[in-house]
């Protein structure tokens, strides 16, 4: 019987400690539930001056909130923009390598031929990273016409050929795009 009284207490004591936790999770729910003073003589003033107080201090938790975002999102742009640009200076490090080789190569070596082959190699490496990170040549030939989009004219000259009025007679600097997005303008003489 001793052991039956035994099981009892302790089947008694879980509950009260059961019970004791959920009047503690109970007060905790009820803590988290945003405080408002209710006293029944309040007058009318007092609860509108109550609830103005309880905007205000929303207000300013909103307001502080959204500067933290502001600065963070702020901070994100400033890393990205610093380090915006570190994918394409490391694709574009081993073409500084092999200018720094060629360079050393043409003191060295006397046969021009195999230098020109060597700049060619360079160039054409030097093209196609540019090509892999979505930078295009903008086409400007001369008899083509000329586009306001992609051209800058910087002279206009007397047409040499009737069939050259109004459209490129010479191409001074190649224009180039990015994604679509024109980066620099193709620097071209119109013909009059």
């Amino acid at each position: 019987m001793a052991k039956n009284s035994k099981k009892a207490d302790k089947k008694s004591e879980e509950k009260e400690v059961k019970g004791q936790e959920t009047t503690t999770n109970e007060s905790t729910v009820k803590n988290k539930e945003p405080k408002v003073e209710k006293q029944p003589n309040l007058s009318a003033e007092e609860k509108l001056e109550a609830e103005l107080n309880e905007s205000k201090d929303k207000y300013l938790r909103l307001y502080s909130e959204f500067e933290n975002f502001r600065r963070r999102t702020s901070k994100e742009k400033l890393e990205l923009i610093n380090t915006a640009n570190e994918s394409l200076i490391q694709t574009l490090l081993p073409v500084l390598d092999d200018f720094e080789r060629a360079e050393t190569s043409m003191s060295a070596e006397s046969d021009v031929k195999l230098v020109k082959e060597g700049v060619d190699l360079i160039y054409n490496k030097f093209k196609g990273i540019l090509e892999q990170k979505g930078v295009k040549r903008i086409e400007a030939d001369k008899g083509s016409e000329f586009d306001v989009e992609y051209h800058e004219a910087i002279t206009q000259i007397p047409a040499p050929e009737e069939k050259l009025k109004g459209k490129i007679v010479d191409v001074v600097e190649k224009g180039y795009q990015l994604n679509d997005k024109v980066i620099r303008f193709a620097k071209v003489v119109t013909g009059a």
